[in-house]
């Protein structure tokens, strides 16, 4: 019997998970965010958190649009240089969109904007790499909080524990973390589950642009002529831990 036509494999470990449809989307609406808000801001994140940024979204959803992701995507809707860019100025911008950063449009005032960035902050849990602000120790004796069959997790992540009386136990104190000190996926994990946060998350704005005042920069670097077309790899990497990115 003839093997059916529409009995096919379909292999989705090669699908593009973001086309060109989805990008030539996100150009579109940002060209289109430029003629609606009045201010264009670069915010530089510090110890980035998804669900936090989704908060901000949230928040500010009535007067304001937040992109965060693929940096050459934004650079293109905004205009890489001065002959591309659709106002005048924003290719000034587009030369800011390098690292871990993102575009927020807004009606609000620029003085506003800037003095929520500046005192605007949230505490989370640190991620491996983050350096220590603090020695953590836990003394030697039962840790109620754990149930016992975290017993074994514990020791894999290296806690000197074990079960007394079916109460998870240290043996001797444990110095979880040392300030200074770079932070191992272990020790990241432990401070989470101790309930200790050690990360801040943080805006910085690092240029605005406005329809009445153009560009301005708010914090110094070294951009000369450099369009910022260097940091694809950069934002490769960043995609991978992006939930939301720009299409919101």
């Amino acid at each position: 019997m003839p093997r059916s036509k529409r009995d096919k494999k379909i292999s989705l470990t090669k699908t593009d998970r973001k086309g060109l449809a989805w990008k030539q989307r996100i150009i579109e609406d940002i060209r289109k965010c430029v003629g609606i808000y009045t201010n264009i801001f670069v915010f530089q994140v510090q110890n980035m958190r998804n669900n936090l940024l989704k908060d901000l979204r949230h928040e500010w959803k009535e007067n304001s649009r937040f992109f965060f992701g693929k940096n050459r995507i934004m650079q293109i809707g905004l205009g890489r240089t001065e002959a591309e860019e659709i106002e005048p100025g924003l290719h000034e911008v587009s030369k800011r969109l390098n690292g871990q950063v993102g575009l927020l449009f807004t009606t609000k005032s620029k003085k506003e904007v800037l003095d929520w960035a500046e005192s605007y902050w949230a505490v989370e849990y640190a991620r491996s790499g983050f350096v220590a602000t603090e020695t953590v120790t836990l003394p030697e004796g039962p840790l109620e909080e754990f149930t016992h069959s975290m017993e074994p997790h514990l020791r894999s992540l290296g806690m000197p524990v074990k079960l007394q009386k079916g109460v998870v136990t240290l043996y001797s104190a444990y110095t979880v973390c040392e300030e200074g000190k770079i932070l191992t996926p272990e020790q990241a994990r432990i401070l989470k589950l101790i309930a200790n946060p050690m990360a801040k998350f943080r805006l910085a704005i690092k240029c605005s642009w406005s329809k009445d005042d153009g560009f301005e920069l708010h914090i110094k670097d070294e951009v000369e002529g450099d369009s910022g077309h260097g940091d694809d790899a950069e934002d490769d990497a960043m995609e991978q831990d992006e939930n939301e990115d720009t299409d919101e």
